[in-house]
């Protein structure tokens, strides 16, 4: 496996951990359907958590977060939404980050509570 893909690995697990000591009860990890993709899905009371993970090797080209762009939220909002409907869900939704930066081995993680808004609609 590539290195970029092992710290990719490394930082969607390490965010899980993260999520579950803060009080998260995760319910699914690489969550897919078709070609809609989602990295964590976690309840907290009745709020269920679509959280984009992001893994760096350091900030030299920016921050993690800026790597979730208008794009990249539409394809989540969409795979969100197909979770809900799969799994008729009837619960508060919020979209969050979570950011791994790898600096010199000490991993630093950051979590962006309602980082995001969904869009008006899906296609």
């Amino acid at each position: 496996m590539a290195k970029h893909n092992i710290l990719g690995k490394t930082g969607e697990l390490l965010a899980a951990e993260y999520l579950e000591n803060e009080g998260y009860q995760v319910l699914d990890r690489n969550w897919r359907c078709g070609h809609k993709e989602l990295d964590i899905v976690a309840r907290k009371g009745n709020t269920l958590v679509f959280v984009e993970v992001k893994t760096r090797g350091g900030t030299r080209f920016g921050c993690p977060e800026d790597a979730v762009d208008s794009r990249k939220i539409f394809r989540t909002v969409c795979a969100a939404d197909a979770y809900i409907r799969l799994n008729c869900l009837d619960m508060d939704v919020r979209f969050d980050i979570v950011t791994i930066v790898d600096n010199d081995g000490r991993m630093a993680v950051e979590h962006i509570a309602d980082a995001f808004f969904p869009p008006m609609e899906c296609r």
